[in-house]
């Protein structure tokens, strides 16, 4: 008897003992492949297709950990084939715990995806808050969301306390403008949290202005 119909006759008619083993191993599968989902998802241009809450990764996903639980356990049986799932799906109780797995792997996936969105939107109304505040030389100071920075050939500054000092690097509204723009876009790519912005000294005692994340320790230096 071969390994597909051993299974089936030790569990037919009960749910599959290796279920809480595989789901929660696809949910964290699923988490831990964050980046190649988000980069999928960014490369999906048809809107319509975006949001038919089609799975996009999720079948990949369950493949890959059904493997890497079959290469600890040579007594399971084969899932997929070509064609997608093999002929194991007929038995009705194993093809309910699959689709039930991947009901739950789904909502994950669009959870991620809907927060994605949500932070794009954050990053999109900074920027836009960046650029509504200009006024020829002026950007909303990134520290206190309220004062426009002063911007010269020797510093940076608001009256909220912060000061750097760029002489000699040619920090003009555009440049700095573009520095906010990028390192907000940067920590964006990989962190659905919302980064803040600090003042820091640096080894000669001037100051830096920083972008950091707490969640997903992301440090970067803007000036």
């Amino acid at each position: 008897m071969d390994a597909l119909h051993r299974h089936r006759s030790l569990y037919k008619g009960t749910t599959p003992p290796w279920k809480e083993t595989y789901r929660k191993r696809c949910v964290d599968r699923l988490k831990n492949s964050r980046s190649r989902l988000l980069e999928r998802y960014r490369q999906i241009e048809d809107s319509q297709k975006k949001n038919s809450g089609a799975s996009i990764i999720v079948q990949e996903v369950m493949e890959e950990e059904w493997t890497a639980l079959q290469s600890e356990d040579r007594g399971l049986p084969s899932l997929w084939g070509p064609q997608g799932l093999t002929e194991m799906s007929s038995v009705m109780n194993e093809l309910s715990v699959l689709e039930e797995i991947e009901q739950e792997l789904t909502f994950h996936e669009m959870s991620i995806i809907e927060e994605y969105e949500r932070n794009q939107q954050f990053e999109q109304q900074y920027i836009s808050s960046v650029v509504d505040g200009m006024d020829d030389t002026r950007i909303i100071c990134p520290l206190c969301h309220m004062n426009n920075l002063n911007i010269n050939s020797h510093f940076v500054s608001c009256t909220c306390g912060l000061y750097v000092n760029t002489k000699n690097r040619n920090i003009t509204p555009d440049v700095l403008q573009h520095l906010l723009e990028s390192r907000v876009s940067e920590h964006m790519e990989d962190c659905l949290h919302n980064p803040v912005f600090s003042v820091a000294p640096n080894t000669d005692s001037s100051a830096n202005l920083l972008i950091s994340c707490k969640v997903c320790d992301y440090l970067s230096i803007v000036l």
